[in-house]
């Protein structure tokens, strides 16, 4: 899910402007007086010295909750001066089964699909009604998985990927919120689906039926303290844990809710955490509202962490990982930095304004990253080179909405609802087919799979394109 101008209106007027961040992916919105370009971003402070050490409370499992009312040991560290990384494959064609793909960069490597529109532009094979919200598509065996909110009642959808017609559905009583709608995206392992509502609800449902296995809130739980816009947090699935950034990073048995470990007391971003192997360990990456955050994944012990403060507390983005490196974004005039990852903690590479993701990821490519430069409505599609973070290419007929990457090519949704596709090279922008394909606020990342893309706005129409190879 990664997230214009924002002022704040009189009371009595009929309209607020929006601005929201997704979430992440998400995405949320602010009614808020923009900050000036000319104002300099607050100077990072040095990540803290030492951290206390994480929670591993043995609490009960999570009980177990009625059917839903409409049924539907890591190896030692290498020295850090000589790291390797090693990352997931990149998305199948056939799987999409979670925030920004299987393994969360945003990337898939399915090929034969339909990019050149020149000949005539996609057919739409089908239209849904999700209710509003920010919530991507997750596509796995045959099906899809969103979210949105009608009348303060959230709702998890499971729908044909291949009709949109609905299998089933689960809902729940939920505040729409500011800027309404939740911002998760569903996460689905095996015969499970984890969702997690921006007010703190965390569900694990049967991916088949829909049935509850088990729930927890997050807020009473943990104590955990939302921003303004609620939570936004994809749950990751990491072996036999579910990892969720609601400020502090939890890491739950999958299987039944109960709690292995609790690192930090930090107030949640809007980011999801991010899984990566360096040198020997598995780490768990992520953004909340004091910055990018490490830690290691069997016991929550926080490797490092640098202060990075936005505006807002709208740190959005999914953090990046190339080998012993982590990219970070943020709105707000804010800007972006690559760290190096050691076990001394995260190391500034590089800063500047060059990449200020507000509410969506960028994506990484070939040593490039393609992202929105600027607050959602306005940001241009823009291209940075990763080690150095210098600009190579601007374009502004897209302003900032959400993307992907499929087969060296760009999927890129416009915040007003035009889908491109366009190359990914650092030479230029070059632009292989647009449509209007929604009207409406649309920020949420388009989803490439199988030969369909799904789309959708704010208000929660999703649409599906046809782009299968003839």
């Amino acid at each position: 899910m990664k997230p214009a101008p924002h002022e704040r209106k009189p009371a009595r007027a009929a309209a607020v402007v929006l601005t929201c961040i997704l979430a992440a992916a998400w995405t949320v919105g602010c009614d808020r007086t923009p900050e000036p370009a000319a104002e300099p971003p607050p100077e990072p402070a040095p990540r803290a010295e030492a951290e206390p050490a994480p929670e591993t409370p043995s609490a009960p499992a999570s009980k177990a909750s009625p059917e839903p009312a409409t049924p539907p040991p890591p190896e030692a560290a290498a020295a850090p001066s000589s790291p390797t990384s090693t990352a997931p494959a990149a998305a199948s064609a056939g799987e999409w089964p979670a925030w920004r793909g299987p393994d969360r960069t945003g990337v898939s490597t399915e090929a034969g699909w339909r990019a050149d529109w020149s000949a005539g532009p996609p057919n739409v094979l089908w239209k849904a009604q999700l209710g509003q919200g920010w919530s991507a598509a997750a596509v796995s065996g045959g099906r899809l998985y969103s979210m949105g909110n009608t009348d303060e009642k959230d709702t998890v959808w499971c729908l044909s990927a291949e009709t949109g017609k609905e299998v089933w559905k689960h809902t729940y009583a939920c505040p729409a919120g500011n800027h309404p709608g939740p911002r998760c995206t569903p996460t689905v392992d095996g015969g499970s689906v984890y969702t997690l509502s921006r007010e703190g609800h965390l569900f694990c449902l049967d991916a088949a039926s829909g049935k509850v296995k088990w729930e927890l809130n997050a807020r009473t739980k943990f104590g955990a303290r939302p921003e303004e816009w609620g939570f936004a947090c994809s749950p990751l699935v990491l072996g036999k844990m579910l990892i969720i950034d609601v400020g502090p990073l939890i890491a739950l048995d999958k299987a039944t809710g109960e709690t292995i470990w609790k690192a930090g007391a930090d107030k949640a971003g809007y980011t999801s955490p991010y899984a990566f192997e360096l040198g020997g360990d598995t780490l768990v990456a992520s953004f909340n509202a004091y910055g990018p955050v490490v830690a290691k994944a069997a016991d929550g012990k926080i490797l490092g962490r640098y202060r990075w403060e936005t505006k807002y507390g709208v740190n959005a983005v999914t953090p990046i990982v190339q080998g012993n490196t982590l990219f970070i974004s943020s709105g707000y005039n804010r800007g972006a930095a690559l760290f190096e990852v050691s076990d001394a903690g995260l190391k500034p590479l590089w800063e500047n304004k060059n990449m200020r993701n507000h509410a969506n990821n960028c994506v990484l490519h070939d040593g490039s990253l393609y992202g929105f430069n600027g607050q959602v409505n306005e940001g241009r599609l823009t291209c940075l080179d990763y080690k150095t973070g210098e600009t190579k290419w601007s374009e502004s007929s897209l302003k900032a909405g959400g993307l992907m990457l499929a087969d060296g090519k760009l999927i890129v949704m416009g915040s007003k609802g035009e889908c491109a596709v366009a190359e990914a090279s650092p030479e230029g922008f070059k632009e292989l087919g647009r449509m209007k394909v929604l009207t409406g606020t649309c920020w949420t990342q388009p989803v490439l799979v199988g030969g369909r893309i799904y789309c959708r706005n704010h208000p929660g129409d999703m649409v599906c394109l046809d782009v299968r190879g003839k």
